[in-house]
């Protein structure tokens, strides 16, 4: 990302809600701001969706405004999950599309992401060009050439049918009973029934959204919910998707999560023994080195990028490959997708289960992750933690008592104020007491200033 950048983050622009740059002012002008660069580039409307936080009717209302003034048609699409806004950007022939979700966060944030017309996150160039216009007095087309704005109801259906496109033409989902919990977000209305039209059982929780209640104690970030209704229902397995419908963590009927990691695994054998899976899997920075193990024992390759679905989606565009993911359960099936898409990537499990015959935990058994503990530090502001002298001694120490069955990890979040401690090795116990000893260092030099 450019060291230029004000606004755009690795995922768009984020923040608690009625704090710069999350305003109705600021999203009045950045809806302005995109509607003069995108005219510049051949006009064509923009289409609008939201998760279902409450402070997104705000902001709808906000980003509308601001691109009429600009002069720029908009077609207002609702709740929906940010993957189905990169599908319909793209069938609707979009300029471009325009998402309001904070994704897994509480719903006092919230924030802004674009898709080009081809479904994919906006270049480099483009952002920046929507900053630099920032920088200028706010004006207003003629009023014959103000934009206009429809809203579009049968998006849903459009929906609903592309993902169910995905699944294996023929196969079902008969005899499967199945847990969706979609944390009261923009998947409530969608999800539950792909998964139903495909045949399943499906039992239903978190569709119930009041603008207050996403993610909170449900969804892919709490999968404790998730496994608490597995259990209780005596399903075959469980899906959890996060608030904008772009992470999916599963469990098996066991009641065991199974992460992003493993699911990548489970998708990428699949396609390796049905010989659809084209070069490398990619991975991150913190990807489990069970899995990089996993995939090594079939005689695949892993490459990682910098933690972000951005970086995966740019390496897999740059190769042509086809499938990379994060261990958060952001997966992007390129041959399928343009971006993370919990529910498709839930189907292509399901598709492998079918296939195969065989239960979730049994398709997960064939990767065994190494322990893992990523411990959270709080920033008041931003600082370069890792070139910190402390800091980094204490890195070193840690990797020389790992020795070469074991990583570290230190990185600034690309979306909260964070610094991420993350420590890996074959065993657990000294993994946790490096990770804890290695935070409480990060957590002194901090307090300790540059």
């Amino acid at each position: 990302m450019s060291s230029e950048r004000k606004y755009f983050g690795t995922d768009g622009i984020r923040g608690a809600v009625g704090t710069y740059p999350i305003t109705a002012e600021f999203m009045l002008r950045l809806g302005w701001a995109a509607g003069k660069v995108l005219a510049r580039e051949g006009g064509g409307k923009v289409v609008i969706g939201k998760d279902t936080r409450i402070s997104g009717y705000m902001f709808e209302s906000a980003l509308e405004a601001g691109l009429s003034a600009a002069g720029v048609d908009i077609a207002l699409l609702g709740p929906m999950p940010t993957p189905a806004i990169a599908y319909l950007t793209q069938t609707l022939h979009a300029q471009a599309g325009i998402v309001i979700s904070a994704s897994h966060n509480p719903f006092c944030d919230n924030g802004i992401k674009f898709f080009s017309a081809s479904g994919r996150k906006l270049p480099d160039a483009v952002e920046q060009a929507i900053e630099a216009e920032l920088e200028r007095p706010m004006t207003t087309v003629p009023s014959k050439d103000l934009g206009k704005a429809e809203r579009v109801t049968d998006v849903d259906g459009r929906y609903i049918e592309y993902c169910k496109s995905t699944f294996p033409n023929g196969a079902t989902l008969r005899g499967f009973r199945i847990v969706v919990d979609c944390a009261n977000g923009a998947t409530y209305k969608v999800a539950p029934s792909v998964f139903d039209e495909l045949g399943a059982e499906v039992v239903s929780v978190g569709v119930k959204p009041d603008g207050l209640n996403i993610n909170a104690d449900c969804g892919a970030t709490q999968p404790e919910n998730l496994r608490a209704e597995v259990l209780k229902h005596g399903a075959d397995l469980g899906v959890a998707l996060d608030g904008d419908g772009d992470r999916v963590i599963m469990v098996d009927h066991r009641g065991e999560v199974v992460d992003g990691d493993e699911i990548l695994y489970i998708i990428a054998r699949n396609l390796y023994d049905l010989g659809e899976l084209r070069g490398a899997v990619v991975g991150t920075l913190m990807s489990n080195l069970g899995l990089e193990v996993a995939l090594g024992e079939l005689g695949l390759t892993m490459e990682r990028t910098k933690v972000g679905d951005r970086y995966i989606i740019e390496r897999l565009e740059d190769t042509g490959w086809s499938l990379g993911g994060e261990s958060s359960g952001h997966i992007i099936c390129r041959d399928r997708t343009t971006t993370g898409d919990g529910i498709v990537a839930a189907l292509q499990v399901l598709a492998a289960m079918v296939r195969t015959g065989k239960a979730l935990a049994e398709l997960k058994s064939g990767m065994s992750k190494f322990p893992q503990t990523m411990i959270n530090v709080r920033l008041e502001q931003r600082l370069d933690v890792v070139g910190l002298p402390a800091v980094a001694s204490g890195v070193r120490q840690v990797e020389a008592d790992l020795g070469t069955e074991g990583r570290v990890l230190l990185r600034l979040s690309g979306t909260e104020p964070l610094v991420r401690v993350m420590v890996e090795g074959r065993h657990a116990p000294i993994v946790r007491a490096a990770a804890e000893s290695l935070a409480g260092i990060v957590e002194q030099a901090i307090a300790a200033g540059p």
